[in-house]
């Protein structure tokens, strides 16, 4: 009798000693599903974070006028490919950083900046001196030398940059890409009975 008593306090012994084992695994399972969980949070939650609070960072980069060199470069009559830094660009985008464009020369003061990207899909277009022609390769877009649309899918000509001359220097507000929103305006357009202006 004694004896039975005895194996049965060993058994209870045993299983105690199983259970403090599996409640320990379980909290160690546990604080690693925690840890990995919280890994996997700060991962997610930092992007996030970031691209929300990207508007309140200054926008000085945004207003920056880039220099594409002297004026002398660009002979008068002459259309040729210039290359800027972007102001907004990361120690990480390498040579991508590099943006192109295209710089017409009209007259000794005179200069047009074209965005070197189609106004359909934005292909990068190329200047055809003999035909005096920018041709996009992706569509067939084409444009005239003043950069309005030739022909194919663009519905529009060029984007253009807008430009300056500093100490005989050509320079492009470089900080936005060029699009329609950029010099969109408020146009005053009246009909025929003088009703009230509309946005343009």
């Amino acid at each position: 009798m004694p004896e039975e008593v005895l194996l049965e306090g060993h058994d209870e012994e045993q299983t105690s000693t199983v259970d403090e084992l599996a409640v320990s695994r379980r909290w160690l399972l546990l604080k690693i599903g925690v840890f990995f969980n919280a890994v996997v949070g700060i991962a997610v939650a930092v992007p996030v974070f970031k691209y929300l609070l990207s508007p309140a960072k200054p926008d000085d980069a945004y207003k920056s006028w880039i220099s594409l060199g002297s004026t002398d470069s660009f002979p008068v009559g002459e259309t040729r490919l210039a290359k800027f830094t972007n102001p907004v660009a990361r120690v990480w985008d390498g040579e991508t950083d590099r943006v192109a464009c295209w710089v017409r020369r009209i007259a000794p003061k005179q200069f047009q900046v074209f965005a070197i990207n189609c106004a359909h899909l934005g292909c990068p277009v190329r200047w055809f001196p003999q035909s005096g022609l920018f041709m996009c390769p992706c569509h067939g877009g084409a444009y005239y030398a003043d950069g309005s649309r030739a022909s194919g899918p663009p519905e529009r000509g060029l984007f253009t940059y807008d430009m300056r001359i500093v100490d005989g220097n050509l320079e492009i507000d470089a900080g936005q890409m060029p699009t329609l929103s950029n010099t969109a305006k408020l146009v005053q357009i009246e009909n025929a009975q003088g009703g009230s202006p509309c946005a343009g």
